[in-house]
């Protein structure tokens, strides 16, 4: 990770300056951005309305088999999102629920957990979140190492151009670890949800150099050139060092369901336009901002995305439809996104957190750190250091892993996925 800068406000007034001089017609760039998003939205919110499926839907067999249909390719590559049907069998993946809860348990972590304001979520609204710094048991293992899972995330991996500028970015065929924790949020929970924002950066999107050369053609006043899906450059992005940012350059965020959850349930939403953000971008150039403002964004915390700032993207916020356990949901690393509040919840509302992070050299040497981390039982780097795994019983060993696994924690060679990329 990188070192923010001493005086951060004066940071951003002098980028500012300098990206608007870069720009030029700043006003007449931020238009374009705009117009673009006001017709996408208007477009989700029609769809909406009518019934239609927003978030694209594939299912595992397809993606195994290379016949995920053209037109659901052609989705996810608009939307930046989709569900994964039956990634794992219903029961297997019921069957790790069952086993997190005996982890958990037979492991006391009621009687010693302590609850942890990590400050992740920063002023971001959200109520205490159910979420468990829990990342190495045998269900996170084994679900992260698995054939079907190293697939899929293979599938999303070639959705992005991982060769360009005449320079290969990353390897979308090859898997490293970025070990995450847990949600368990049980029957009749009552929360006011998580409010829209977008990870991976925050004032970095425009202080840091490589990432304005992610955003080139936005800082270079040509927002509709910008390509979402273009690895140029992320994997030399390295965010401030701090406790809430991911060191990994992750194609996709992602979740694996435990249990079913309806759209109603407290679930995430997502804004499904992967070019917001040059929108976000570039809004925040405009005069109506604060010189050492960038509408909000705060070093250390999520970026956020609200309706003062930007009303123009807050109808497209869109529920994951229904999903079962052994379900996988997956958003573009940049996609907006919230959790939707719940009242008094009908079912359990349980995930293992599973992102996809392609092997570069930013991703191997964190998961060698995770790794080690594995061995001892330590929480991830990325993470508060709560450390509760250290002396726990039933925790995995470099034994029980299978070559899949060690391999995505540099403990082991690399293993190839199986399955089709978006040209099927």
């Amino acid at each position: 990770m990188a070192t923010p800068p001493a005086d951060v406000p004066a940071a951003i007034r002098e980028t500012k300056s300098a990206l608007r001089a870069r720009i030029g017609d700043v006003a007449g760039a931020f238009r374009q951005a705009e117009d673009a998003m006001r017709a996408e939205v208007a477009d989700i919110v029609a769809r909406r309305a009518d019934g239609a499926d927003i978030w694209p839907v594939v299912h595992f067999a397809d993606i195994a088999a290379g016949t995920v249909p053209a037109r659901q390719i052609e989705a996810i590559r608009r939307r930046g999102c989709a569900v994964v049907k039956g990634t794992f069998p219903r029961a297997r993946a019921e069957a790790w629920d069952r086993e997190l809860v005996s982890y958990l348990e037979r492991n006391d972590f009621a009687g010693t957990y302590r609850y942890v304001d990590d400050g992740i979520f920063g002023g971001l609204a959200a109520a205490r979140p159910s979420i468990f710094p829990i990342y190495w048991s045998g269900p996170q293992m084994e679900a992260r190492s698995d054939d079907a899972m190293v697939a899929v995330r293979g599938f999303l991996n070639s959705f992005w151009k991982h060769e360009s500028q005449g320079r290969v970015w990353f390897d979308p065929a090859r898997d490293t670890g970025y070990p995450d924790r847990v949600r368990r949020r049980e029957p009749g929970t009552s929360s006011g949800g998580l409010s829209a924002h977008t990870d991976s950066g925050s004032v970095e999107r425009w202080l840091l150099p490589a990432y304005q050369q992610v955003f080139r053609h936005v800082f270079d006043g040509d927002p509709g050139a910008y390509d979402p899906w273009d690895g140029a450059y992320r994997t030399e992005v390295h965010e401030y060092d701090s406790t809430v940012m991911c060191s990994a350059f992750r194609t996709f965020q992602g979740w694996t369901a435990l249990s079913d959850m309806a759209p109603t349930e407290g679930v995430l939403h997502t804004v499904p336009i992967p070019s917001a953000m040059a929108y976000l971008l570039l809004r925040a150039l405009q005069d109506d901002v604060a010189d050492d403002d960038l509408c909000g964004a705060a070093n250390g915390q999520a970026l956020p995305v609200d309706e003062r700032w930007h009303p123009v993207l807050m109808p497209a916020l869109t529920p994951i439809p229904a999903v079962e356990p052994g379900d996988t949901v997956w958003w573009h690393g940049d996609l907006i996104h919230s959790v939707g509040p719940v009242r008094d919840q009908k079912g359990w509302g349980n995930v293992m957190y599973i992102p996809a992070s392609p092997h570069c050299a930013k991703n191997a040497a964190y998961a060698e750190r995770c790794g080690t981390a594995f061995r001892t039982g330590v929480s991830p780097s990325d993470f508060a250091a709560e450390d509760y795994e250290v002396d726990w019983a039933g925790r995995p060993t470099v034994d029980d892993l299978n070559a899949t696994g060690r391999a995505q924690l540099g403990l082991g060679r690399p293993v190839s996925p199986t399955g089709s990329g978006p040209t099927g």
